[in-house]
């Protein structure tokens, strides 16, 4: 993943009810909190920990851009674009730590 320094991701939990949206400048590293976790806050709540999707750039803004808005979208649309990219909406943080 060379250049790319900045991540917009949807992860769920184990039901796929719930869809979070994130940004990170390191995915395996909030990956992995994210499964472990470290902060107690929505995705803790929610049990999300599952990468469903994510998306790489190397401008931060465009990033922030993005991450904003996917998260006004709704989650039919949302699904759409998971569905899209990981079609059996299966957790991708072993495929990401591959690469």
């Amino acid at each position: 993943m060379s250049g790319v320094n900045f991540y917009v991701y949807i992860i769920t939990n184990k039901n796929h009810t719930v869809l979070y949206t994130g940004f990170t400048s390191d995915l395996e590293r909030r990956m992995f909190e994210h499964k472990t976790g470290v902060y107690k806050e929505f995705s803790f709540k929610y049990n999300c920990n599952e990468l469903l999707y994510y998306e790489e750039f190397i401008d931060k803004e465009e990033a922030l851009h993005r991450e904003r808005q996917l998260k006004k979208y709704k989650r039919e649309w949302k699904e759409n674009l998971i569905c899209g990219f990981n079609p059996s909406w299966r957790d991708l943080y072993d495929d990401f730590l591959l690469d």
